[in-house]
């Protein structure tokens, strides 16, 4: 089996929302694109629009990946992903491949902390078991680590594994902004301080508020007229 990185972040969004929000799933059309587009828990971020999703949606349908939900009350058709049902996964299995399809590769360690909303692993040893299990069926695989690292890190094979291409460190910055670099390694003048330090992109904070929103309105069976 082999999918595209849109298909993997459409699948990964559905399979996250089923284990962390099942009161809202299965999902409306706008939930999926509104989860994908989200800024937080993702790497990379991506902007699909909502043909884009629903796309995608119909030829993981196609595939027999997903599935078109109508119920008696729903004003919009939804959908839920059948990945961990054609791959045979278990509720671990399926939540380390949604965070590595959402997040790229990452290390156990990563890995415990970032599926505690989607499941329990009892300790580190119980999750490795799992992710050596995933290598054996070729749905994961262990990189090589990078140069001062302790902990190997693992990639999902479903779509590739794409994230691994970001340069080394590059998560680590984008979770934890560097400090600035100033001339002569002292402590910055009042004008380099404001040269280093740009406003806060406020279009984009704006356009976050109203994803939230609209997801908001989603779980409420609201539209925004």
């Amino acid at each position: 089996m082999k999918l595209s990185s849109e298909q993997g972040r459409v699948l990964g969004v559905m399979m996250e929302k089923a284990m962390t929000t099942p009161a809202n799933y299965p999902m409306s059309l706008n939930a999926v694109v509104v989860a994908c587009n989200q800024v937080s828990n993702r790497n990379p971020i991506v902007e699909f629009s909502e043909d884009e999703v629903e796309l995608i949606l119909r030829g993981l349908a196609d595939d027999g990946l997903a599935k078109m939900v109508h119920r008696p009350g729903d004003r919009v058709v939804k959908y839920r992903q059948a990945l961990d049902e054609e791959l045979e996964a278990s509720r671990q299995e399926a939540a380390l491949l949604a965070v590595l399809m959402l997040r790229g590769p990452q290390t156990p360690g990563e890995l415990r902390q970032r599926t505690g909303r989607y499941v329990e692993f009892v300790s580190l040893p119980q999750l490795e078991e799992v992710l050596v299990g995933l290598a054996g069926r070729q749905l994961v695989q262990r990189l090589e680590r990078r140069p001062g690292q302790k902990e190997s890190r693992y990639r999902e094979l479903l779509t590739g594994g794409a994230g691994d291409a970001e340069e080394p460190g590059s998560e680590l910055r984008a979770e934890e902004p560097a400090e600035p670099d100033f001339p002569g390694g002292g402590e910055p003048s009042v004008g380099e301080t404001e040269l280093a330090a740009p406003p806060p992109d406020l279009a984009a904070e704006i356009k976050e508020l109203k994803r939230r929103f609209e997801e908001l309105l989603d779980r409420l069976g609201e539209t925004i007229e």
